[in-house]
């Protein structure tokens, strides 16, 4: 063999190894690995609470007739138009044609009414069936018009429509849906090793525009040393939802990250059982409230990201209120009204933390601060699942926190079962007034007056707005910033060329 031969062959060897590496390149370029610290107790957002399954579904895998874009802005979805009758209340939707499910059947009206009828019936298990309550009927006009009939007008209803509880099931899949979801949407389920990752990919049959990603993975990583160690060691390419946020300042001085600091719909809060004594109460109650220091919770626990509250409402709402004077921090003024109330000596209760930092971090806060006024909390930390049964279907508790990330959800203090289960009339009355509000001025003075109201109740402890923050490789693009509803919509997201 000449000297000459030996080369070009390793040139060659050069060659075929560049190849190879750029292969690799333009593969891991077509996937996405995203972390999140909470895995989803099922995959079906149409029959539970977790906000954890929007997160992984939410325009993935599963669409509604109109969906939440990344500024909040409400757009058609699968309905691509529709018509209002003028006394609104029949909601007329032309469906999109050639939609296909992922088990290659067609979605068409049958299924709209199959899901929204689901959703609204006697048995339903949907954690939001108050969306549907209004709805009088749904019929099937041909397969691709379907007529919605509601017993009042609702100024929201297109809102209510592409919130994650809405989205169109058939049922030919909803024996396995939990498990494995069969859905419209860009992605397809492919895989779900529990405990460890969700995997999705590329729905080439998507009847509008297509991902960009070939596949996408889904890894659950609840610890918040370990999420850091995972970005940092580049063993993930995002973490939506960085549950440390006191190493955010070490991930912006790395050129090889990006962050991502945006707001949610999270009103985080001390939920507080309004039928269980002593909080049956409301002097206990605004007690409670005064007992809080927000900002050192805020510092505390989320190293100063937070907006704080004062209501139930989000602060980048137009119709937003600064109510949190209402519940200042004035342990002197908690006292007092403990004393009042025939508690001079503060009582015993029970804190349930689910396992997000905000809670865990949060709570240990807030135990500290309601034993300087005599309430000694008792910490549960529960795990998602529990939570659920525990607090949130069975009201087995005193105090909880939980941020409520669904976009604009004051309504739900007009639902008495509901598991804080404030039961007010008139807040009551207020609510159906604004659901049957089309104006915009008079929905903004309404929607205002239900913060007032539900803060002078003092109906939970208001803390701050989850800030929303992710961490993503440099090169990630198409993610949403900001976080209109619980979702990681990877629809539009791609690596930068």
């Amino acid at each position: 063999m000449t000297v000459f031969t030996k080369r070009i062959r390793g040139f060659s060897s050069i060659i075929a190894l560049t190849s190879a590496l750029a292969a690799s390149q333009l593969m891991a370029e077509g996937s996405l690995t995203v972390a999140m610290q909470l895995e989803p107790p099922h995959l079906d957002p149409t029959s539970a609470a977790a906000g954890a399954i929007d997160s992984v579904t939410y325009s993935n895998i599963f669409e509604g007739l109109t969906r939440f874009m990344g500024d909040g802005t409400v757009v058609p979805g699968l309905a691509q138009s529709w018509e209002i009758s003028d006394d609104g209340l029949t909601y007329t939707f032309k469906l999109h044609g050639g939609v296909k499910f992922h088990d290659g059947t067609d979605m068409d009206a049958g299924d709209v009414k199959f899901s929204l009828d689901r959703a609204r019936g006697e048995d339903s298990a949907n954690a939001q069936k108050a969306l549907f309550g209004g709805i009088t009927d749904v019929s099937v006009v041909d397969p691709l018009t379907v007529k919605v009939t509601l017993s009042e007008p609702n100024g929201n209803f297109l809102f209510n429509m592409a919130w994650g509880d809405a989205v169109i099931v058939a049922p030919e899949s909803i024996a396995d849906i939990k498990t494995n979801p069969v859905g419209t949407g860009a992605f397809k389920f492919t895989n779900w090793v529990q405990g460890d990752k969700i995997e999705i990919e590329r729905n080439a049959d998507y009847w509008g525009t297509p991902a960009i990603l070939d596949k996408a993975t889904f890894k659950f990583i609840s610890d918040p040393t370990a999420a850091f160690a995972a970005v940092m060691a580049e063993d993930v390419d995002v973490f939506s939802g960085f549950p440390a946020p006191e190493n955010l300042p070490q991930f912006e001085a790395d050129p090889r990250f990006q962050v991502l600091i945006g707001s949610t719909e999270g009103e985080t809060i001390l939920s507080t059982n309004n039928q269980q004594p002593p909080f049956d109460d409301v002097k206990v109650r605004k007690a409670l409230a005064h007992a809080i220091d927000r900002q050192a919770i805020i510092d505390g626990a989320m190293f100063g990201y937070g907006t704080p509250i004062g209501t139930h409402f989000a602060p980048h709402n137009p119709a937003y209120v600064d109510l949190t004077g209402n519940s200042n921090y004035d342990p002197d003024l908690a006292r007092k009204l403990l004393a009042e109330a025939g508690f001079p000596d503060g009582f015993e209760t029970t804190l349930h933390l689910p396992p997000p930092s905000y809670a865990r971090r949060g709570g240990e806060i807030i135990a500290a601060q309601l034993a300087e006024v005599g309430i000694k909390a008792e910490i549960a930390n529960v795990e998602w699942a529990q939570w659920l049964e525990t607090v949130f279907r069975g009201k087995n508790f005193g105090l909880t926190i939980v941020s409520h990330t669904e976009p604009m959800d004051i309504g739900i203090y007009a639902r008495p079962e509901y598991y804080f289960q404030y039961d007010n009339k008139g807040f009551q009355d207020l609510m159906a007034t604004l659901n049957s509000t089309t104006d915009p001025d008079a929905r903004t003075k309404l929607l205002q007056q239900a913060q007032t109201t539900i803060s002078e109740d003092y109906v939970n402890g208001y803390l701050f707005q989850l800030a929303a923050l992710s961490v993503a490789k440099v090169g990630v693009q198409g993610l949403w910033v900001n976080a209109p509803t619980q979702a990681t919509d990877l629809t539009a997201v791609s690596w930068a060329d």
